[in-house]
């Protein structure tokens, strides 16, 4: 008996030393998540000379961007009659290229009732690129709407992608 013993000893020590093997030591520390570089961005837009609109001539411009939270758009100051301003803050670089562009474009009240229901990107600078990329988007109501694609570089210039 007492060989008998000492073989499944010895076989049982054999097998489960090759079990041990997922008890091994991994890394300490999870890599660091490498957080993106933020900037400020200029946005400029000129306004037409004529409102299409049959109401709200004198509501505010308002910019909207692919990087902010969805509905949430950012209203430009006025700085003369039909030119328009503002600065986007903790704007995430995109350029050189890594990823798609930014989709951007404007919410102008003078173009309201026109066929793009007051989005556009014509006339729309962005980190003092003047955007000539043009997508055409359908909302969910099918409702066409003009955007513009744009990079965004550490110094917060946009760049258009082509």
């Amino acid at each position: 008996m007492r060989p008998l013993s000492f073989k499944l000893f010895l076989a049982g020590s054999l097998l489960s030393a090759g079990c041990y093997s997922f008890h091994q030591t991994g890394p300490e520390d999870a890599s660091p998540v490498l957080r993106p570089t933020l900037v400020d961005v200029t946005v400029e837009y000129r306004q037409p000379n004529v409102c299409y609109s049959s109401s709200n001539c004198n509501d505010n411009v308002a910019f909207l961007a692919s990087w902010l939270p969805t509905g949430q758009g950012i209203l430009l100051q006025r700085l003369s009659g039909f030119a328009w301003r503002g600065v986007i803050h903790n704007v995430p670089v995109n350029y050189p290229p890594k990823d798609d562009p930014y989709v951007v474009a404007i919410y102008d009240p003078y173009l309201r009732d026109t066929e793009f229901g007051g989005i556009t990107a014509g006339r729309l600078i962005v980190g003092g690129q003047n955007l000539t990329d043009f997508v055409t988007v359908l909302d969910t109501a099918g409702t066409p709407h003009e955007s513009a694609f744009v990079y965004i570089d550490e110094n917060g210039f946009g760049h258009n992608p082509s």
